[in-house]
């Protein structure tokens, strides 16, 4: 049965582990494609999205092996450059594999990506991208089909800081003729990883961690082995839910550095937080303040991941809110749910205003996506009664097992069966 029951029981107390992140990890495991020989990952989360991608990577003719958090693919005998619709299509994260393929068989096929059901997140800016680095591509029916001689580097300005549409020019540059320069990229966590992911694989990317990478292209990669970080969403959910709760917890394994804006909000709320070497110590002492406005942006700023945590938690603050959400057109799916258990929320626009109230009531809910979904636990951890939580399958995209790390916090909670 996909249902989670919770049963809301008071702040949350003790540690627990971020597991690796789930936007890092995904674009790596594509990234391997380009590497004839074995690559090994360390610290990769147990979650259906990775186990999605590991399926596709097996469609075109690469070997898993899993142990434990480490996998190792084997991407020395590609067969197949048509990637299964039934997957493609439950995955918006699959696009990512279009340049790698392009850029080992010189040809890809896939029907449109699907599994996004936030808003509108459409793929012209990776088309206009790797078009100008060479590609071909025919639409025909419901997929798309690319071909290429080679990538040549060239310069491209991305109309949108856009993550994927970065991601795919680096993975399509470091084999490239020449160089290859992207500007207005992203500047998130998991584009970093991914260039020292590839640089060590002996790509030769410059300008990490800014608007403007200049790539040269190299003749080949080589195999490597590499651990992922930990998820700064995942990180960022459970500091919310001690915040929400009135809780203290440790959260160890955290990624202090890319959680800058996630931190000054919660000590905007009245959260007391110690950091540590990799372990954020969490402490709210009274009800948490309502934040006069909270707008997403692209990194550093807020992320839109955290919006229905935060939703979750200011639901429940002393005071007004306004939330903006400026990435995704639809990220306010929850807010219909948490009125249901008596969130006082109106949305406008792009805008969500929050009265908080001192206390939510349990109710059924119906989770409609990974971020929501995760909220919407979070939403009867902090009400009174039993509450259960359905389409529990949407928060296994992005959590390992949130029951599991729920109950190391203290809350009364468990998957149906």
């Amino acid at each position: 049965m996909d249902v989670i029951h919770v049963e809301g029981n008071g702040p949350l107390q003790g540690e627990v582990t971020i597991q690796g992140s789930k936007n890092a990890v995904l674009p790596i495991l594509a990234a391997t494609i380009l590497i004839e020989g074995v690559c090994c990952l360390k610290n990769c989360p147990h979650i259906s999205d990775v186990e999605c991608m590991l399926n596709l990577l097996e469609s075109v003719g690469c070997r898993i092996c899993r142990d434990k958090d480490s996998l190792k693919v084997d991407a020395s005998n590609l067969k197949e450059t048509r990637l299964p619709k039934e997957l493609v299509s439950s995955m918006r994260s699959s696009i990512i594999l279009l340049a790698p393929l392009l850029s080992r068989c010189k040809e890809a096929t896939l029907n449109y990506p699907g599994g996004c059901v936030i808003g509108e997140r459409p793929i012209d800016i990776h088309l206009y991208l790797l078009k100008k680095l060479g590609a071909v591509f025919t639409s025909e029916e419901d997929f798309l089909k690319g071909r290429l001689k080679d990538f040549s580097g060239t310069t491209v300005h991305l109309t949108f800081p856009s993550v994927g549409a970065t991601e795919n020019g680096i993975l399509a540059g470091v084999l490239a003729k020449g160089r290859t320069v992207l500007m207005n990229c992203a500047k998130e966590p998991e584009v970093r990883q991914l260039c020292q992911f590839l640089n060590s694989a002996g790509a030769k990317i410059d300008g990490i961690g800014t608007e403007c990478l200049t790539i040269e292209g190299v003749e080949r990669l080589y195999p490597v082995t590499y651990t992922i970080e930990a998820d700064r969403i995942v990180a960022g959910t459970y500091l919310f839910s001690a915040v929400a709760t009135r809780g203290r917890i440790g959260i160890l394994n955290a990624p202090i550095a890319d959680m800058e804006a996630a931190i000054a909000v919660a000590r905007q709320m009245g959260c007391r937080i110690f950091e540590g070497s990799n372990c954020l110590e969490v402490w709210q002492p009274d009800r948490p303040t309502a934040v006069k406005k909270v707008k997403t942006m692209v990194y550093p700023g807020f992320p839109t991941d955290l919006q229905s945590v935060l939703l979750t938690t200011l639901s429940v603050s002393k005071g007004e809110s306004v939330v903006e959400e400026t990435i995704f057109s639809n990220r306010f799916k929850i807010v219909e749910e948490l009125s249901r258990m008596g969130a006082d929320i109106k949305t406008e626009g792009n805008c969500a205003y929050i009265c908080g109230k001192n206390n939510l009531h349990a109710a059924s809910l119906l989770a409609e996506d990974l971020r929501g979904g995760a909220a919407l636990v979070l939403a009867g951890i902090c009400a009174h009664g039993e509450s259960f939580i359905g389409n529990s399958h949407f928060i296994e995209r992005g959590y390992e097992d949130i029951c599991r790390d729920f109950r190391m916090l203290g809350a009364t909670i468990e998957k149906m069966r």
